[in-house]
């Protein structure tokens, strides 16, 4: 279990200096362009879950919600992790790094009831929805663990 605690840690710790940081050096709400038409970062605060669903429910049951929904998660993919052989790292790491994000928004949406993004990728007008490191763990764990599942592992 080192190795998963070790790469959630490192996850969250990512993932939190970055948010106080922009917190620290951008007000809410304002943006700074980085590369002109593809990449700004921006401060901005997502109530709900990915693509902000449920965004619009009530503060106090959305918050219960997300919080025990990543802690079963948590729970889920930890055990999951715990059955994998220790020699496939990839589909460990896949795992760590889900655990690591999943956590990261959880200190989040605990601190401060919402979950700070600040990734602002773009085409021309078409805008990806804002993300951060811990959202960018998640994907990069997802995509491969899907790798893993289509090597058979």
């Amino acid at each position: 279990m080192i190795p998963l605690l070790s790469i959630m840690a490192a996850v969250v710790a990512l993932d939190q200096v970055t948010k106080v940081l922009l917190t620290a050096y951008m007000p809410l709400h304002t943006g700074k362009v980085i590369i002109p038409g593809f990449f700004n970062l921006i401060h901005v605060r997502n109530t709900g879950g990915a693509f902000s669903i449920l965004a619009g429910a009530s503060s106090s049951w959305r918050l219960t919600f997300f919080v025990c929904l990543t802690l079963a998660l948590l729970a889920v993919l930890i055990y999951a992790y715990s059955r994998v052989k220790p020699d496939d790292r990839w589909t460990r790491t896949a795992y760590a790094l889900i655990c690591g994000g999943a956590a990261g928004n959880l200190v989040d949406r605990l601190r401060l009831g919402e979950v700070i993004d600040f990734l602002d990728f773009h085409v021309g007008t078409y805008h990806w929805p804002a993300f951060n490191v811990a959202d960018s763990a998640i994907s990069t764990g997802a995509v491969m663990l899907l790798i893993s599942l289509l090597r058979g592992k």
